[in-house]
């Protein structure tokens, strides 16, 4: 007979369903610089009060039995108790910490949604909108286990925390300051688990099953502001460089000499698993990955933009500035480069290369947000294995792989307080459904949530047996 601690439930997956419908509707969009004099961030910050208002009343006995900490301008930090917590002689708390986080991208209005996309509306099996699939899903998720969990009396042995940041795609100062308050009292989870990785289908070439793709790092980043100045003038009678003829060489310069390439240990580790799924002649070059990794990491670059983003850090202008006028000469230009740093650099170099890149004095260079690579988590310690159980059980037709997360996710703050923090959102996912990431179309289906929910009661179910050994 099958564990019943292990189905994917159906049911499950309805409930959580209706509840994500509902909070899909709150328009939840953090702001990067909140102003409380503004009224529409007023307004945003009612859309939260009422999204928290929602989560009482749609898991009563997470409210009922878990202790509860607004962190943050919008955050939430959950304790769930564990029952050894107050044993005496018992070995240091094994603290699980589950992230997920409720603020969301804004939306174009002009992007082509095939339904509303702060609707929730749920057809032919998908449930469409905004925060479905990042990250108001795994929140979600999380939120049905352990109210499932709590309905049968189930309690863990060490505490489990559950950290929802309300500014995720701002910054995360929410889960930074649940990570300090944690750090205030001791704690040093054990584990840590965020979004990041998903059980990607259609992902690599020649490898036919789903990958699970959990991360155990992630790229610092660097915003730069290079600029130029020049006295300006009527456009009529130009100088040989104007403040955007430099800005647009800087640019130039910069495109012209990327970052050097580089196979990182964790991502050679993902590259041989993909290898051992694959048939042809390219499953011996690249189960060879330790062996050819300085051979790998040049031609990575030529399968696309993500293979190329595995291999170095990535600098890419996002926004420009000049003259307001059509006639008018530029008093001052600039543009902002956003840097992927990979793990092994840092900010200090990445500005180093960067100067060296465009090897002009009078453009100006002001780094105006910045956060280091993370720490790389092990593969070959308790907690991977723990993870790696949790998806054999929900996900059995997939393989497990570490790779290193590209984007930013609330996780980087713990890794102060933990050597074991991982990004993985229990969500299958095809190429489409990764492309509506911050896009249009965002939508995830019933089925995919009943996964999602049978793994994180996987997981804390398994967390039990780690004691002991193995949880596989």
């Amino acid at each position: 007979m099958a564990d019943p601690d292990f189905a994917i439930d159906p049911a499950a997956g309805d409930r959580a369903a209706a509840h994500l419908s509902k909070l899909v509707r709150f328009k939840t969009v953090a702001a990067w610089r909140p102003d409380p004099a503004d009224p529409s961030e007023a307004e945003g910050q009612a859309e939260f009060e009422l999204q928290i208002e929602a989560l009482r009343e749609f898991y009563p006995l997470v409210h009922e039995q878990l202790g509860l900490e607004r962190v943050g301008r919008a955050g939430l930090l959950y304790r769930w108790a564990g029952s050894a917590a107050a044993e005496p002689g018992r070995p240091a708390q094994r603290v699980l910490v589950l992230l997920a986080h409720l603020d969301v991208v804004p939306v174009d209005p002009d992007a082509p949604w095939q339904q509303p996309a702060f609707s929730g509306v749920l057809q032919d099996g998908y449930l469409w909108g905004r925060g479905t699939l990042d990250d108001k899903g795994s929140a979600v998720a999380i939120l049905t286990a352990v109210e499932a969990l709590l309905g049968t009396g189930f309690t863990p042995s060490h505490d489990v925390y559950l950290s929802f940041g309300g500014d995720e795609e701002t910054g995360g100062l929410d889960a930074l300051a649940a990570m300090e308050l944690l750090r205030a009292r001791g704690v040093r989870p054990w584990l840590v688990l965020d979004e990041g990785g998903a059980v990607a289908e259609q992902a690599f070439p020649g490898v036919a099953r789903p990958v699970a793709m959990i991360g155990v790092a992630e790229k610092g980043s660097v915003n730069v502001r290079m600029s130029a100045v020049d006295p300006g003038g009527h456009s009529s009678t130009p100088p040989k460089l104007t403040a955007t003829a430099r800005l647009a060489r800087a640019i130039s310069r910069v495109s012209r000499n990327p970052f050097p390439p580089a196979l990182h240990p964790a991502t050679a580790q993902m590259v041989q698993v993909l290898a051992a799924n694959m048939s042809g002649p390219q499953r011996h070059l690249l189960g060879r990955a330790q062996q050819l990794g300085w051979l790998l990491a040049r031609i990575f670059p030529f399968f696309g933009p993500e293979a190329n983003a595995s291999v170095r850090t990535t600098a890419a202008v996002t926004q420009l500035s000049g003259s307001r006028a059509a006639n008018v000469l530029a008093e001052a230009a600039s543009a902002t480069v956003n840097v992927r740093i990979a793990p092994g650099s840092s900010v200090a170099e990445t500005l180093r290369r960067l100067r060296r890149a465009v090897r002009d004095p009078l453009v100006e260079f002001e780094v105006f947000e910045s956060s280091e690579p993370s720490p790389v988590s092990p593969t070959d310690n308790r907690q991977f294995g723990l993870l790696t159980a949790a998806v054999r059980r929900v996900f059995p037709d997939a393989a497990v792989a570490p790779y290193i997360v590209m984007a930013m996710t609330d996780s980087r703050r713990f890794n102060e307080i933990s050597p074991a923090v991982y990004r993985f959102a229990p969500f299958r996912m095809d190429a489409a459904a990764r492309a509506s990431l911050h896009a249009a179309n965002e939508k995830i289906s019933v089925a995919t949530l009943a996964e999602g929910v049978a793994f994180y009661r996987a997981l804390l179910v398994l967390c039990e047996q780690a004691d002991d050994g193995d949880p596989a």
